[in-house]
């Protein structure tokens, strides 16, 4: 049979997202591939034998032999004694004792139970992931959005609230909304993953097998972990408490929720009728197969799919939680998805940041798009004011005049002064409350002020 090509591939990942990455997959395929899962769980092995050594167990020139198989095992053998044996940690260990001594050995595995394997080298590679891969691409995607933030802080933009006109904002103020929730996210996934946490506890988590030999079994524990920089549970059964991985893919769920609405915000300011942002086309670039006009906003339109695809499977982390007693196996298969969940978390954050890097913004758009409303924005500033200098009905008053607005089609700051009731409380305003009536633009708070402000925060956070 030949060999299997891209083309050949079941999932859209492989194909379409990951298996053409060739950067993305020499960074991040230790930790979540079949091999790095296998290399992962041999490196478990060999940090248990040698405490075994500096405890006086066995020799340790016992663990720089086991040491030393465990860099030869390939995922490939491991593979073709599970399918002989129906095992896979235990086939994983007669990999490696068949490479070392007689003497090795019964050194191999000792003391230990798979799921001290498995479940310490599932914590492992989900830390190292996150703080070498995924929290490092984030942190890029944010420097974009904090960039593009202050360039556009003083561009005035109309604020939305229900698909309506609201009151001015900018568009640098819109972005660091997006500055402000990913760098959350990217703090609560540091915060998961440096909270990773394996077990060395044996068969039930009772350190039954370990207390044979050691007066101390949590401590030998502890030192085994601490050779894969990571922390024991508390308490741990066969398997390390659930909340572990299910608070990590929280927060990578969360964080792509944070992406795919911050990509439908800039899908939405390229229809149309909004026209206000565009994605950079490339010269040969076609946006529809039979409309040669059409510039789709693809890219956009695909990260909210990915997080779609994506999404629900935090409801699957969430019923692994479910284990009885000491451990079933019901999340034995639903379990092995989770590296598919940071793969398309990665892929995404990485075509954000192309896209984002390189966003088209239309002030003039923004401009002719602010001033449809004919200065109806300028209803709040007025009630407002009008309400201070003790108007007894103001917002009643100043509906009725956006009414009267509407229907003569004057703007709404020409009907206000006009409105003799007003008068008397308009001779009590400021020059600069009256310049806010007659210019709504300049009704913006502190849009500026407060983008800056925020990639400031995130900026000395991130660093």
């Amino acid at each position: 049979m030949s060999e299997r090509s891209l083309f050949d591939s079941v999932s859209p990942l492989d194909f379409r997202y990951y298996g053409q990455d060739r950067a993305l997959q020499e960074v991040l395929d230790p930790y979540v591939t079949e091999r790095g899962r296998v290399a992962s769980e041999a490196m478990v092995e060999a940090a248990a034998t040698r405490v075994l050594a500096r405890r006086g167990i066995c020799s340790q020139a016992v663990a720089d032999e086991v040491a030393a198989a465990v860099e030869q095992i390939t995922p490939e053998e491991v593979a073709a004694e599970e399918a002989r044996i129906q095992h896979n940690i235990r086939a994983l260990v007669n990999c490696i004792q068949r490479r070392v001594s007689e003497a090795a050995r019964p050194y191999v595995h000792f003391t230990l139970t798979s799921f001290d394997v498995v479940d310490t080298a599932t914590a492992w590679r989900l830390k190292q992931a996150a703080l070498r891969v995924i929290v490092p691409q984030l942190i890029e995607l944010q420097r974009v959005l904090i960039d593009l933030a202050r360039r556009e802080k003083d561009t005035l933009q109309i604020g939305r609230t229900h698909g309506q006109h609201a009151v001015p904002v900018t568009f640098g103020f819109a972005i660091a909304e997006y500055v402000s929730r990913l760098g959350t996210r990217i703090e609560r996934l540091r915060q998961a993953a440096e909270d990773m946490r394996g077990k060395i506890s044996g068969a039930v988590g009772a350190y039954n097998a370990s207390g044979l030999f050691f007066d101390d079994p949590v401590g030998f524990e502890t030192e085994v972990l601490a050779e894969l920089d990571l922390k024991p549970s508390l308490h741990s059964t066969q398997i390390v408490e659930a909340e572990y991985v299910t608070d990590y893919v929280h927060a990578l769920i969360s964080a792509f929720g944070v992406l795919a609405n911050l990509a439908d915000d800039m899908r939405n300011l390229q229809r149309t009728e909004i026209g206000e942002v565009g994605e950079a086309f490339e010269a040969q670039q076609v946006g529809s197969s039979t409309m040669p006009h059409k510039r789709n906003p693809w890219n956009f339109e695909n990260v909210k799919s990915m997080w779609k695809a994506f999404m629900p499977r935090m409801i699957t982390v969430y019923m692994d939680q479910i284990s009885e007693h000491q451990r079933d196996l019901t999340n034995s298969a639903s379990a092995r998805f989770i590296p598919e969940v940071i793969v398309g978390l990665v892929s995404t954050t990485r075509r954000l940041h192309r896209i984002m890097s390189r966003l088209v913004t239309d002030k003039e758009r923004m401009a002719a798009n602010f001033a449809l409303t004919q200065g109806m924005i300028a209803a709040e500033p007025a009630y407002i004011l009008l309400a201070a200098h003790g108007h007894p009905d103001a917002h009643e008053a100043v509906r009725k005049l956006t009414l009267q607005a509407q229907q003569t089609g004057r703007p709404l700051g020409e009907v206000l002064f006009a409105d003799q009731e007003l008068q008397p409380y308009l001779a009590q305003f400021t020059e600069e409350q009256l310049a806010v009536l007659r210019d709504p633009a300049q009704y913006t708070g502190i849009a500026a002020r407060k983008t800056e402000l925020v990639c400031e925060y995130w900026e000395r956070k991130l660093v």
